[in-house]
């Protein structure tokens, strides 16, 4: 009998690969739900953080006495007041539609669908552009260099999105690193499939750490043995073209 592989184990979804609910807010770090012609103020009561989350986040509470948790900016201190609306200023951390905001300014926590509460651009020391407005929506050039064209009504904060260079710190230890990916539900430590043994995964056995056959697999093989390069194009080292 063998063994269902480490990546199968993981895709059914069981507790022990999701992450922890424990150290986290409770709640999504998204805008509340207000309407694009309200205005809205709120005051930052704290400054809390989420276990698995590098970002700092903004505990404001609105003059309808609501709570909502909002990543926060570089330079956001306790007791300043933020600005929900189309009428906003453009300063650190207030909440504007990208379509009221100039070109050239810097945003982070931006609105991918018009109401998910800002779903792109919400890594710590991140931020992106407001690169131009068209009449096919409003262009953003991403942290990644790419530029994304979006609805004009989506919401953006204003500033770069504290919390920048926490990924940079040494663990020190496996254990503070086996934690950190347990708050993130991600896969640590990853061991190779020719380390393992056969029953385990499909490359392991032998008298040496080789795959035994071609690592490239179909995209409809069986969940058994769908591992490797699934439905690779290309494999192999790439060859460097000369510059004419």
């Amino acid at each position: 009998m063998g063994k269902r592989p480490l990546v199968r184990r993981r895709g059914r979804g069981g507790n022990q690969f999701r992450s922890t609910s424990t150290g986290k807010v409770g709640s999504k770090a998204n805008y509340p739900r207000f309407p694009l012609s309200e205005q809205h103020e709120g005051e930052i009561i704290d400054l809390v953080h989420e276990r698995g989350r590098e970002a700092p986040l903004s505990k404001i509470r609105f003059e309808d006495g609501s709570v909502s948790f909002v990543p926060a900016v570089l330079g956001t201190k306790v007791g300043e007041t933020l600005q929900f609306g189309l009428k906003s200023t453009i300063e650190k951390g207030n909440v504007i539609s990208i379509q009221n905001i100039p070109d050239g300014t810097i945003v982070c926590n931006i609105e991918k669908h018009f109401g998910d509460g800002g779903a792109i651009v919400k890594s710590a020391g991140t931020n992106a552009t407001i690169f131009s407005h068209g009449d096919g929506g409003v262009t953003v050039k991403l942290p990644s260099g790419k530029f994304a064209t979006l609805n004009p009504k989506n919401r953006a904060m204003i500033g770069t999105l504290a919390g920048g260079g926490a990924s940079e710190r040494f663990f020190m230890s496996a254990g503070n690193k086996w934690r950190s990916f347990r708050a993130k539900g991600k896969k640590y430590p990853i061991v190779r499939g020719v380390a393992q043994a056969a029953y385990v995964h499909p490359h392991g056995g032998g008298r040496h750490q080789h795959v035994g056959q071609s690592s490239t697999v179909s995209r409809n093989a069986p969940p058994g043995a769908k591992v490797g390069s699934i439905a690779a194009r290309k494999t192999g080292r790439a060859r460097i073209k000369e510059r004419k």
